[in-house]
C-alpha cells in the first residue's frame, strides 16, 4: 500500500505539471524571441558600441543614489570618471589605482590583493566597480580596501552576478568570480560588520537577456529595466562603512 501511495502521488504530480503546461500563457513553443534568437550575442563589446551598457545603467544608478558619500580624498579603480561625475566639488583629492604601469591616469600603481604601495587609512571613499571578480585572492583585496579607508570612510563596490567573461588581451588579469548577495555579504561582513553593510541588487530576466546579448539601454524599455527580481541578480552593489577606531 505504501508503494502504491507513493506511485499515486508521483502520477498526480505529473498530471498537475502537465495541466499547468497546457494552461501556460504564452503557450510552450509560442514565444517569438525575435533578434535575440541566436547563439552569438548581438554585440560583443558589452553594448558600448550601441550606447550605454545595461550593467553601467545599474552601476550609475547605485552611485547616483550614494553621491554624497563621494567626498574628500577618493580612490577609484582605473580612472576617476565616476569620482568627478558624482563627487564634483565635494572631492578634495582624486586618486586612481591601476595594476599596470601603462595607465597615465594612475596615481597609485598597485595590486589590490598584494596591497603594496597603497597607504593605510588614507581615503574617505573608494569606488570599486566591476573589479573584484578579476582578483583571485578576494579576501586579500577586501582587506586592502578596508585598510586604506579612513575610519568612517565608505566603500562603494559593485560586482557581477550575471555577465559575459572579461578577457584582457595582454593577459595581465583573468575573470574568476560571479557573486550573489549572500556570497558578497559573507566576504565583507568579517571586515566591516553586518551593521555597516548595505547590499542592493539590480536586474531581472529582461535585463539579463539584454545584457548577455550586448544590447544598450537605448535598445530597451527603461521601465522594464527598473523591475528588480530578487531571484535574478545581474549586479550586486555594496555600501560599506569602516567603523571609527574610537
Amino acid at each position: 500500500m505504501k508503494i502504491f501511495a507513493t506511485g499515486g502521488s508521483t502520477i498526480l504530480k505529473t498530471l498537475r505539471r502537465e495541466a499547468r503546461r497546457w494552461l501556460l500563457w504564452p503557450p510552450v513553443g509560442g514565444i517569438d524571441l525575435g533578434d535575440p534568437d541566436r547563439v552569438r550575442p548581438i554585440s560583443e563589446d558589452w553594448g558600448f558600441d550601441r550606447g550605454q551598457p545595461v550593467d553601467r545603467y545599474f552601476i550609475e544608478s547605485f552611485l547616483f543614489g550614494h553621491a554624497t558619500d563621494i567626498r574628500g580624498r577618493v580612490l577609484e579603480v582605473k580612472d576617476n570618471h565616476y569620482t568627478l561625475r558624482f563627487g564634483g566639488d565635494r572631492v578634495t583629492q582624486s586618486d586612481v589605482i591601476h595594476k599596470g604601469d601603462d595607465n597615465p591616469a594612475a596615481t597609485i600603481v598597485a595590486d589590490l590583493a598584494e596591497g603594496d604601495g597603497i597607504p593605510s587609512q588614507a581615503f574617505d571613499c573608494i569606488i570599486c566597480t566591476q573589479t573584484l571578480h578579476l582578483v583571485f585572492d578576494l579576501p586579500a583585496a577586501l582587506r586592502t580596501l578596508h585598510r586604506t579607508l579612513r575610519p568612517g570612510g565608505v566603500l562603494l563596490a559593485t560586482v557581477p552576478a550575471i555577465s559575459p567573461i572579461t578577457r584582457e588581451e595582454k593577459g595581465r588579469y583573468h575573470d574568476y568570480w560571479r557573486f550573489t548577495t549572500v556570497s558578497f555579504r559573507g566576504l565583507c561582513e568579517p571586515l566591516f560588520g553586518s551593521t555597516n553593510l548595505r547590499i542592493v541588487t539590480y536586474g531581472n530576466v529582461y535585463a539579463a537577456v539584454a545584457f548577455l546579448h550586448g544590447l544598450s539601454v537605448a535598445d530597451l524599455d527603461p521601465q522594464k529595466l527598473e523591475a528588480a527580481d530578487p531571484n535574478i541578480e545581474l549586479i550586486v552593489a555594496l555600501r560599506a562603512i569602516r567603523e571609527d577606531a574610537g
